[in-house]
């Protein structure tokens, strides 16, 4: 549960941490489709590059970010194994056993796919969770969907409920941690056993941790209703955001940024027409 980089705000007061909150999701949805769209070794090349200068940038441990790469190493795992194998070459394979066919092909296509999962995990944690508090980025995703009010959709509902739950996120880390920790106490085994058994474990786990979330979530509700909260209606917010210069400037290079990637596609396009 501490992989889980979600939620998890970490100051350094870096540039890109003084960035305004709405400006870092329109970044990570460009950074997003930057990704996809790389498709030639230089343009995965330049991807890395970027994707490194950022997180130097922020000023972060390297450890604390690659914390929430753990969580899918797993997935990149089996992600690699299936493009490696199931990827059909144009020359001889490599080797070949029963369904399992290697070319040199799927080797090169799934390391792009799993640098392109790893970018995408650091690219979004680097923007969304490490450098953007649950606050500031609630108030700018409700600010980024407000022209939706006018389709009479509920807007700061919706912003409010991924406020509360991106704030319970390392709270219900915490409380997980102490739950297995008292029932290792009482002789529990997670770690051994067949996978039916180790499910099965999991069961002391997941019910008083079920429990403690709706009686958080009750206490809330009533603290709430205490304080004669009825929605957005008539609120006004302490701090109002403000876009500056190096917003503006922030955007532009990431889509510099987009736009070479799809050059370096082209160029690489060009070479082998060549």
């Amino acid at each position: 549960m501490k992989n889980i980089s979600l939620g998890q705000y970490y100051p350094t007061g870096s540039v890109i941490h003084r960035l305004d909150g709405r400006v870092k999701i329109i970044l990570a949805v460009i950074h997003i489709i930057a990704t996809f769209l790389c498709e030639s070794l230089a343009s995965f090349a330049c991807l890395f590059v970027g994707t490194l200068v950022l997180v130097l940038m922020t000023r972060i441990p390297l450890g604390v970010v690659l914390r929430s790469v753990r969580a899918i190493v797993y997935i990149l795992i089996i992600t690699f194994i299936l493009n490696a194998f199931f990827t059909v070459g144009e020359g001889e394979p490599l080797f070949s056993v029963w369904i399992f066919t290697l070319y040199i092909e799927g080797i090169w296509n799934a390391a792009f796919m799993a640098l392109r999962i790893l970018s995408l995990i650091l690219g979004t944690s680097i923007f969304i969770s490490y450098t953007t508090t649950p606050i500031q980025l609630t108030d700018s995703i409700e600010s980024l969907l407000s022209p939706l009010k006018k389709l009479k959709l509920p807007v700061h509902d919706f912003a409010m409920m991924m406020s509360i739950a991106l704030r319970f996120i390392p709270t219900i880390s915490d409380e997980t941690d102490r739950i297995m920790t008292a029932q290792k106490a009482r002789g529990a085994d997670f770690t051994t056993g067949s996978l039916i058994k180790r499910a099965k474990a999991l069961i002391p786990v997941l019910v008083p941790l079920f429990v403690s979330a709706f009686r958080r979530a009750d206490e809330l509700a009533t603290a709430m209703e205490c304080r004669c909260y009825h929605g957005g209606e008539g609120r006004t917010k302490m701090t109002v955001p403000h876009l500056c210069a190096r917003d503006i400037a922030a955007v532009g290079l990431m889509l510099a940024f987009g736009a070479a990637l799809v050059l370096l596609n082209r160029v690489d396009f060009l070479y082998k027409m060549v």
